[in-house]
C-alpha cells in the first residue's frame, strides 16, 4: 500500500476549497500535473454547471 498522496484526488481537494488551478504543486509537463488538473477540473467543472443551472 502506498502513502503517496494522490495528485487527482489533491486537486479535486484544491477545487473543493476553492484554490485555483493555477496553484498546481507539480511542475508543468509531469503526470502528476495532469492528474493534479484532471482532479480540479472534474470538480470545478461540476460546480460550475450546478451554478448555471440556478441561474
Amino acid at each position: 500500500m502506498t502513502t503517496d498522496p494522490d495528485p487527482f484526488e489533491q486537486g479535486q481537494r484544491a477545487a473543493r476549497e476553492n484554490i485555483p488551478a493555477e496553484a498546481n504543486p507539480y511542475q508543468d509537463g509531469s503526470e502528476q500535473h495532469a492528474l493534479w488538473a484532471a482532479g480540479h477540473e472534474q470538480v470545478a467543472g461540476a460546480a460550475e454547471a450546478n451554478e448555471s443551472e440556478d441561474t
